[in-house]
């Protein structure tokens, strides 16, 4: 029974949302659906005639219908701005810039929501509470607040009924990503379940204000004592699933150039320390930020960096630090061939491809901005390129390495407004050298190589004592053996091979490892 509803309720919003990108002009995504054209044709009479939006470009045509159909479908569009491989490169670009802003809510639900979810009345918690939020999202909005204890603070109060909002369009994405799956062969590479998985995996960690509480602590641990970033502390005592309370910040938005000169800063420190702060998000701690637009960007009176709003996070373990450090070195030292050899010993791109056709997609990346000025690079365009090139490789999608190249546009972004010359990764440039020469150097890999020689060791009790189970079991006909298993382990006089024989020889093969 419920399933017949629930194919009913996503028809019908199904329905909604493909009127609303018609009347948008914004139906070009479905052409690449097979068998979708016919829909397309039915639907364009109700495209708008108006003048401003047959100026915009198509991307920009479907920001804005995707902004019209509220807060899940804005998620939805930053999502897919990380994802030039399938939308092209422009349609990316003008996504990225989609605005999760909403009009806000009423100042009484948000004075409802706090004193329900930490238990107090609202005054026995805030000396004076703004009511006029200074943001307002799809998740949640923000309020100024003094603490009883006198403390300038920032409430982040979540939207009311947004969480089965979510969760009916959630319902939805999973729907079509299984009709997808099932009807659009050559899109199943593309993963459309595990995109859905991984929004939906985002938007219930956004829904829980406490995991944002502990990204914003893990992060300030990371720069715990560094000048040059600094992290708002969290106020626990009013923190709950639907309230955030966090110092509030004191100073200039990073987009305002001009009140940062007058300031008397200088901008290409700002820059350098912007770059060397994302660079030991990402490669010394590998966990990163992944919404630095500038309103998330402030600078304190000492110059330093003051991020805020954490709900979205990434995490790259060290294998994947290890690949986009030898990567983009090998792009940027014009080793295409080394490129390609990183990505097949990676699994990214399946051993069947041929090697040599794929170095030669890559030379043509590189190529381009191989002898050219450092301010003229874009480490995010060459990673959205390389994206680009996946569906002639069968090169699965890799959703870490996606938010991280969607950091990187945004991240650079903020350096085209402070000084268009410069190039911040070029500043972190001494960064990059010292951590490629410890972690991926000689050194480095025989280290590595010890380490895990010395991990093998310390696993030894442990196998041993499976050993040891398995001996009894077999012993007790609990365990049947393979009949050459059985002979391999006894002598010529049929006795069975001494367990302490057996631990000496996997001793010896640990120490010949070390």
């Amino acid at each position: 029974m419920l399933a017949p509803l629930r194919a009913g309720r996503n028809v019908l919003r199904l329905l909604q949302i493909v009127i609303t990108l018609a009347r948008y002009d914004a139906l070009f995504p479905l052409e690449r659906l097979s068998g979708a054209m016919v829909v397309v044709r039915l639907l364009r009479p109700f495209r708008r005639r108006d003048a401003a939006l047959l100026r915009l470009r198509p991307g920009e045509r479907l920001a804005a219908a995707l902004q019209a159909l509220g807060p899940s479908f804005i998620k939805l569009g930053q999502a897919l701005s990380t994802r030039a491989d399938l939308i092209g490169e422009e349609v990316a670009v003008d996504l990225s810039g989609l605005q999760d802003r909403l009009p806000p809510f009423p100042a009484e639900d948000a004075r409802r929501i706090i004193a329900e979810e930490l238990d107090h009345p609202l005054e026995e918690l805030f000396s004076s509470f703004d009511d006029k939020p200074v943001a307002a999202a799809s998740i949640a909005q923000v309020h100024f607040a003094v603490t009883t204890e006198g403390e300038d603070v920032a409430v982040k109060v979540l939207r009311p009924g947004i969480a089965a909002s979510f969760a009916r369009d959630i319902d939805l994405f999973f729907w079509l990503a299984g009709i997808i799956e099932r009807t659009q062969p050559s899109l199943r590479r593309l993963k459309p379940h595990a995109i859905v998985e991984t929004l939906a995996d985002s938007v219930r960690l956004e829904m829980d204000l406490r995991f944002e509480a502990a990204a914003a602590s893990e992060l300030a641990e990371n720069f715990e004592g560094d000048p040059e970033f600094k992290v708002p502390q969290v106020d626990w005592t009013r923190t709950g699933g639907h309230v955030l309370t966090l110092q509030r910040v004191h100073g200039i938005p990073i987009r305002d150039r001009e009140a940062l000169i007058a300031a008397g800063l200088d901008i290409e420190e700002i820059l350098a320390r912007a770059a060397r702060s994302f660079f030991n998000q990402v490669f010394r701690d590998g966990f990163f930020h992944a919404d630095l637009h500038p309103g998330n960007l402030f600078v304190d009176a000492e110059g330093a960096i003051v991020v805020v709003d954490f709900g979205i996070m990434g995490r790259v373990d060290k294998r994947t630090r290890y690949y986009l450090a030898d990567m983009l070195l090998g792009f940027l030292t014009g080793d295409y061939r080394r490129v390609a050899e990183i990505h097949f010993s990676a699994g990214y791109v399946p051993a069947r491809q041929s090697i040599d056709a794929f170095t030669q997609a890559c030379r043509s990346i590189g190529e381009p901005i191989l002898g050219r000025a450092m301010h003229e690079i874009s480490i995010g365009r060459l990673l959205a390129q390389l994206f680009q090139i996946t569906e002639q490789f069968e090169m699965e999608t890799q959703p870490q390495l996606l938010l991280l190249q969607k950091t990187m546009v945004l991240a650079e972004g903020v350096g085209r407004i402070l000084d268009p010359t410069i190039n911040m990764w070029g500043l972190a440039t001494p960064l990059i050298e010292d951590w490629m020469r410890i972690n991926r150097g000689p050194e480095a890999r025989i280290l590595e190589t010890l380490g895990d020689a010395f991990a093998a060791i310390q696993r030894l009790p442990t196998l041993l004592n499976d050993i040891e189970k398995a001996a009894a079991m077999a012993a007790d006909g609990g365990l049947r053996l393979h009949p050459e298993t059985v002979a391999a382990m006894r002598g010529r006089n049929g006795a069975t091979l001494p367990l302490w024989i057996a631990a000496l020889a996997l001793a010896a093969l640990a120490f010949a490892l070390w």
